[in-house]
């Protein structure tokens, strides 16, 4: 089925350079977007863009031309380096809400959608890392609030990740806990990233056009067999 996407609307993916926000990307690239990713690591093709800092966001959307999807990706990981909790609450959620607020007041194209990347965690269980979860439940909120006030103009909605086997979730399936998820999951394995972002391509697209305010998990059933 076709997503009704007109060819060479603009995409933009946040953390785009692996794992993701590239499945993502090159999902939106097959179905004919344009194509626009920023990271903090270089990338072909991508900008180096730092979602924490305005000037640089509200300089890379100017590069970018109209933008009518934005895919909010980027992020801190749960199992990187500590942070304090103000920090890692500020870079996961309040960096979203800094990317959003600029494109829309760009005054994004008709039948303009966002998917924010949510989580589990949060959401559906805890985590070890409160700023993560807190940060992950924040996303989700809003994601409601946009939903509410940014529509009809613009369309909001989440998906919410269970364990998805990521270049950051490197070797971590085969670890006792990986397998323990894994064994305990109705779908017998990790997701992978495509799962995700077929789940981002659909919610963006023109054959959602009634789905707002929404946080979807992706997670193979795992949290609901508990």
């Amino acid at each position: 089925m076709s997503l009704g996407f007109s060819p060479g609307d603009t995409v933009l993916v946040t953390g785009g350079a692996s794992g993701i926000g590239a499945a993502t990307a090159a999902l939106a690239a097959g179905a004919g977007l344009r194509v626009v990713v920023w990271d903090l690591a270089p990338t072909p093709g991508g900008s180096v863009v730092d979602v924490r800092d305005p000037d640089a966001v509200a300089a890379a959307l100017a590069a970018a031309g109209p933008v009518r999807y934005l895919v909010n990706n980027a992020g801190p990981a749960s199992g990187g380096p500590p942070l304090p909790f103000t920090d890692g609450l500020a870079f996961t959620a309040g960096s979203v809400e800094l990317v959003t607020s600029a494109w829309l007041a760009t005054g994004p194209p008709d039948g303009a959608a966002v998917v924010n990347i949510a989580s589990v965690a949060g959401n559906l269980v805890g985590t070890d890392s409160p700023w993560y979860s807190a940060g992950k439940a924040a996303i989700a909120g809003y994601t409601r609030h946009l939903a509410t006030r940014a529509a009809p103009r613009v369309r909001a909605n989440a998906v919410a990740p269970g364990f998805i086997d990521t270049p950051r979730m490197a070797g971590f399936a085969e670890t006792p806990l990986g397998r323990s998820l894994i064994e305990r999951n109705p779908m017998r394995r990790a997701g992978r990233p495509e799962d995700v972002a077929a789940a981002v391509l659909f919610l963006l697209s023109p054959s959602a056009a009634y789905v707002n305010g929404v946080l979807l998990p992706v997670d193979g059933g795992w949290t609901v067999s508990q």
